[in-house]
């Protein structure tokens, strides 16, 4: 006999608050369980774990899916009046829905990186936004996934990974180096060493994204790495021209429409696109393959799954362990946007909350992909997930830019490592992230025979 479809929803319902008071026990025993000589500091380490994000995450979407409107800023580099953490599922997409509602605040800095001019990422829905992101979908096609870019991952990183003898260290010596080549070759970024790249993309994706705080020192370096930047891009768009050259990379691209006189395509706007494509394609494709890796090290069968995977020449089955992985810690928490106007989230029902104009939004990304409402199973490893479970880079308007380049260079960047016979954590301290400080990896080092 079929069960009633109200009996499930209610058994899931109570499925939700059986494990929300579960997390009064485990949250306690995470922060005690974490690095520190003090409960502070203990407690400062628990909050950037992983495990004791989800942790809090379900205790929210249990008793307290929208939370009160706190006038504390959590976010403080950017104009706001207090903040609200939204952490149920429908209401994450809700919020990253209504762009009318809940906007984008990154224009501010973005003007500050250009030197002037806003990037699509910091637009609102409007006119210039849509032409913007066209001409450069124009310049960066799907199709060039599969025939240049995917391949361009795959050959660097079984070379970087050949030249290893038993040990590297991941961040600085591959998932750094593939998505610095995709810049160089195929967005035609050329006339600066790979290493500044990274480092400057870094700086101006924390500037822009992640400095929560608004540390006076990260602007002043983010800035200056801006400005180095914009004359790299300068020259390599004036070389360009003045040679003649034909390649067909998206700088190239970006110029035959320039003298097709296609808007938004004078110089001055294919630098800024290209600054927009530079930040959002190094940083973030390393840290995912750092962190999804790190993810699969610490499940010992999904790891031997995905090595088996990997050997197999099996890469849809490799690519999903790579994104189920990533969703246990994917590259943020949380994706916040900025009430335009007073407004109410979750209308109708009993979690409803009015959102005060200027309030930030933390609509947490991490804790809908682990929403037992609408997320099957989430605290188990499966592969089978169809894609629409994962938030892992932005959802709707603001949606990842390279999502798809994403998806292919994740998965390339790792195989070569799960194909090392006994691949491992080096001991100690060395074999786990290593951040720097930042919210960057800096260094995770592995070992195979």
């Amino acid at each position: 006999m079929r069960v009633p479809t109200f009996v499930t929803v209610a058994g899931v319902r109570l499925r939700v608050i059986t494990d929300g008071l579960a997390t009064l026990y485990q949250i306690p025993v995470a922060v005690l369980s974490a690095q520190g000589s003090g409960l502070k500091e203990k407690f400062a380490a628990a909050l950037q774990d992983p495990l004791t994000q989800r942790l809090g995450f379900r205790l929210l979407r249990a008793f307290l899916p929208n939370s009160p409107v706190f006038t504390k800023k959590i976010i403080k580099s950017y104009p706001n009046t207090g903040t609200v953490l939204v952490a149920r599922h429908e209401d994450v997409i809700e919020v990253l829905d209504r762009n009318a509602d809940f906007e984008v605040v990154y224009e501010p800095r973005m003007r500050a990186i250009t030197g002037g001019e806003n990037f699509f990422l910091g637009m609102q829905d409007t006119a210039l936004y849509t032409r913007d992101v066209s001409n450069m979908r124009l310049a960066v096609r799907r199709d060039d996934v599969a025939t240049i870019v995917e391949p361009l991952a795959l050959q660097l990183a079984a070379k970087l990974v050949a030249g290893k003898a038993g040990r590297i260290d991941v961040p600085p010596e591959l998932s750094l180096p593939v998505p610095a080549a995709i810049v160089t070759d195929y967005f035609g970024v050329t006339g600066a060493p790979d290493s500044d790249l990274v480092e400057w993309a870094t700086l101006m994706f924390r500037y822009l994204f992640a400095d929560l705080a608004g540390d006076p020192a990260l602007n002043h370096e983010a800035l200056d790495a801006a400005a180095a930047l914009r004359s790299v891009l300068d020259a390599a768009i004036a070389k360009r021209k003045a040679s003649g050259e034909t390649k067909d990379d998206v700088l190239g691209r970006c110029l035959v429409m320039q003298a097709a006189g296609l808007p938004g395509m004078d110089d001055l706007g294919i630098r800024n696109n290209l600054i927009g494509l530079v930040i959002g394609a190094i940083p973030t494709i390393s840290r995912a393959a750092v962190q999804a890796l790190d993810q699969l090290l610490d499940r010992p069968e999904a790891f031997a799954s995905a090595e088996q995977a990997a050997h197999d020449g099996n890469d849809t089955l490799l690519a999903a362990h790579v994104f189920e992985a990533l969703r246990f810690n994917p590259i943020n928490p949380f994706i916040y946007r900025r009430a335009a106007r007073d407004t109410t989230i979750a209308a109708g029902h009993f979690r409803a909350r009015k959102i005060p104009k200027d309030t930030m939004v933390l609509a947490s990304n991490l804790s809908a992909m682990f929403d037992r409402l609408n997320i099957e199973a989430p605290e188990s490893f499966r592969t089978d997930r169809p894609w629409g479970d994962y938030i892992l880079w932005g959802y709707g308007l603001h949606g990842c830019f390279g999502a798809y380049i994403n998806r292919a260079v994740l998965p390339a960047i790792l195989k070569p490592l799960l194909l090392k016979p006994g691949l491992r954590r080096a001991p100690g301290d060395a074999g786990q992230i290593d951040t720097g400080g930042t919210q960057f990896p800096k260094h995770l080092v592995l070992e195979w025979d």
